[in-house]
């Protein structure tokens, strides 16, 4: 068996561990996947009217400062309501100060220039983690801000919100069924067809089969560029270092431009 066939086989392999729980895999799933993605909004949020009219997965955003974030799955719904649904197995990855750069990111992207503020539609940041982060053993964790009077918390009521969900609870309500879901390979012990028959066409179709083996090839192609341009990196700093060197010969010795090595 040649290395190609034997990297394809392992492929095949890999694909069939793969859960919602993995963010490529959602991704791939819900793209355009609008009742799968309002059947996730419905259950998380507990509200029976969300309608989205668009989603784009893998979006990338920037800050003034050109920070930028690549959210998981980027949805508005019918009312002008944005959602940011990201799936974190790190724990480390769902940090709360993360959470906040979502939701300020979203905030940046909303209002025209020339819109009043009070006219900005609530955006929701969920995060969907595999572990239970912030460890009270509840299925949803809503976090809102609040004013504080006297002794006294009134909600704040600015139309942020965001919300963590518990990848590890399993009770018997329409949550813990998603999070089985969530955590499952096999779309036939699924709860919600609509998810087992997008997670089946990549799983068991052969074109949605082709599809994420294609997938799982870009991603070790672009990993393999990563890890060459860090090694570029790291050489310009050594040569740098030794101060021998003009930028435009460490530029020639590195592949990295001349601006990149200033």
């Amino acid at each position: 068996m040649s290395t190609t066939e034997q990297t394809h086989q392992q492929d095949l392999e890999r694909l069939k561990l793969f859960r919602y729980m993995d963010d490529d895999f959602m991704t791939a799933c819900l793209e355009d996947n609008y009742e799968a993605v309002e059947l996730i909004l419905r259950i998380v949020l507990g509200q029976e009217d969300i309608t989205i009219k668009s989603i784009r997965v893998q979006d990338s955003m920037k800050n003034l400062q050109g920070r930028s974030a690549i959210l998981d799955v980027h949805a508005v719904d019918n009312t002008g309501k944005e959602f940011d649904c990201e799936i974190q197995r790190s724990d480390k990855g769902a940090g709360v100060k993360r959470a906040r750069h979502n939701s300020s990111l979203l905030d940046a992207h909303i209002l025209k220039p020339g819109e009043d503020t009070e006219n900005i539609p609530d955006t929701y940041v969920i995060f969907i983690t595999e572990n239970d982060v912030m460890k009270g053993k509840q299925p949803i964790y809503p976090v809102e801000r609040y004013i504080t009077i006297g002794e006294e918390k009134v909600l704040f009521g600015d139309g942020s919100h965001i919300l963590y969900v518990n990848g590890k609870y399993r009770g018997d309500d329409e949550v813990g069924k998603l999070m089985h879901d969530f955590s499952c390979t096999d779309p036939d012990d699924m709860n919600y067809e609509i998810l087992a028959k997008k997670a089946r066409y990549f799983k068991q179709d052969e074109k949605g089969v082709a599809t994420m083996c294609k997938l799982m090839e870009d991603m070790r192609n672009e990993a393999a560029k990563e890890a060459a341009r860090k090694n570029s990196i790291e050489t310009a700093m050594s040569l740098l270092l030794l101060g021998k060197l003009t930028y435009a010969e460490i530029a020639q010795a590195t592949k990295l431009t001349v601006d990149e090595v200033e």
